[in-house]
């Protein structure tokens, strides 16, 4: 039986991305762009994936770990150069092999399961995807003979003035019957204007063995782009985004203004949820059925339950269950898990905390390293003062509890189920179930010291405030 292999090509130095960070592992849409590749190539169900690595090296096995097989080209003498560095791994192996580039992030499953395919029913040494375009400039160029059969591939570089002109190109992909590859690379020589060993003479070489060489041309040329520079990632993310927005939307999710929705590829959204305009949703977040997402949110690696609405607001690796609300100009840091039917209000900050069903934290207030129970009110203005200047301590506030505005809540520090605080009070002890806490001075009433005071400071009781 014929394996199938896969071999990767990630060495190049990416110079024109002007980055430290290799070019393979920039983000794509909530993925590094090596990882659209070689989750697309294990859909096909290859059975040994190798990546030709160069160039920071150690990044791209720190990403991939021992996801796949790596093939060190410690000189970037060209891509047929790349493609022999294999030999020692798959050189003597019998079945089918694909090559493809590590920049090419929206080559889908289908289309290298199509390519596979058609190689294997062809029966052919080598089939190659190609593209028509209508600038095919850095591209190299499909050259047919009068039978349309494929003669060769001619780089940008190398190309004649009518052979610049023709607007079929090759993206770089390939699959090759495992035995031939290893051969043609044999014959391959560098006498070009680059002086490096190209992998596309590997298909005259082909020809002239009288083997057949086979084409299969992609409907969408967007799908074979490649990344080379900031300015086609930002153009490639575009078509990805506008690719997801429309899967969701096909799924039954209204996207208010999908030009400015912005949706990772790990982001599932449960249907008639509502996600307006400027709204972001980024890393592993799964959000459930019938939400309202309003504009300008932020929901990163998250899960929202049904029926939640998040308004101008900002989430952050926390859970949120069943018709919750948030906003506006919220912000639930990492670690919040909120309850069912709870409300997050204008100006809140949650971290680190638990909030109970029916609780409700309605505006300008901090709950930080903290469990408040179920249908407990947090007035405006209160703060838990988790921080002693070292050291972080958690406050914990039981059901059905009131803790009035402007109250300060010094953890460590325990309220009980039903207790009642008064405003303004600063709580440095534990409460006891059913309590009512009430830690502030009493107000005291000087007669006629008013004017005595403003004297003081040195201005008369006009009634105008200091502007």
């Amino acid at each position: 039986m014929n394996e199938t292999f896969a071999i990767v090509l990630a060495a190049g130095l990416g110079t024109r991305m002007k980055s430290t960070l290799h070019k393979v592992l920039h983000p794509l849409c909530g993925k590094p762009m090596i990882r659209h590749v070689t989750d697309s190539l294990r859909g096909t169900g290859v059975g040994r994936l190798l990546m030709v690595v160069g160039a920071y090296a150690e990044q791209i096995e720190q990403e991939l770990g021992n996801e796949v097989e790596y093939v060190r080209q410690n000189q970037q003498l060209g891509t047929g150069h790349a493609v022999m560095q294999a030999r020692k791994v798959i050189g003597n192996l019998e079945g089918y092999t694909l090559v493809c580039y590590g920049d090419t992030p929206l080559v889908t499953t289908e289309t290298y399961k199509s390519l596979l395919s058609a190689h294997q029913e062809s029966g052919s040494a080598v089939t190659m995807i190609t593209a028509f375009v209508d600038n095919p400039t850095g591209f190299g160029r499909i050259v047919r003979d009068e039978t349309g059969e494929v003669l060769r591939i001619v780089e940008q570089k190398d190309a004649s003035e009518d052979e610049k002109r023709i607007r079929e190109i090759n993206p770089g992909l390939y699959c090759f019957t495992n035995s031939v590859l290893f051969r043609a690379l044999d014959q391959v020589r560098n006498d070009n204007a680059q002086g490096e060993y190209y992998l596309t003479d590997c298909i005259q070489i082909i020809k002239n063995m009288g083997l057949s060489v086979q084409s299969l041309a992609v409907s969408n040329a967007h799908e074979v782009l490649g990344i080379n520079d900031r300015i086609q990632l930002a153009q490639i993310s575009k078509i990805l985004r506008d690719k997801i927005n429309e899967s969701h939307m096909k799924n039954g999710v209204t996207l208010v203004d999908p030009s400015t929705t912005y949706i990772d590829c790990t982001v599932s959204i449960g249907e008639d949820t509502v996600i307006g305009p400027g709204v972001t949703l980024s890393g592993f977040t799964s959000i459930g059925k019938g939400c309202c997402i309003g504009a300008g949110s932020e929901i990163e690696t998250s899960t929202l339950g049904n029926g939640i609405s998040v308004h101008n607001s900002i989430v952050r690796d926390s859970v949120i269950a069943d018709e919750a609300s948030i906003g506006p100009f919220a912000f639930i840091r990492p670690g919040s898990v909120i309850g069912k039917r709870v409300k997050v209000g204008d100006f809140v900050e949650v971290k680190n905390s638990t909030v109970g069903e029916g609780s409700k934290i309605p505006h300008l207030a901090y709950v930080g390293d903290s469990d408040i129970g179920q249908n407990t009110n947090i007035g405006c203005g209160v703060i838990t003062v988790n921080y002693d200047g070292a050291n972080k301590h958690r406050t914990i506030v039981g059901d059905h509890c009131f803790v009035g505005s402007n109250s300060n809540l010094i953890a460590p520090v325990s309220i009980g189920n039903a207790a009642y605080i008064a405003t303004g009070s600063t709580i440095t002890n534990d409460i006891p179930d059913g309590a009512f806490a009430i830690a502030r001075e009493r107000q005291v009433n000087k007669a006629n010291y008013a004017e005595h005071l403003r004297s003081r400071l040195g201005y008369a009781s006009s009634g105008k405030g200091n502007s």
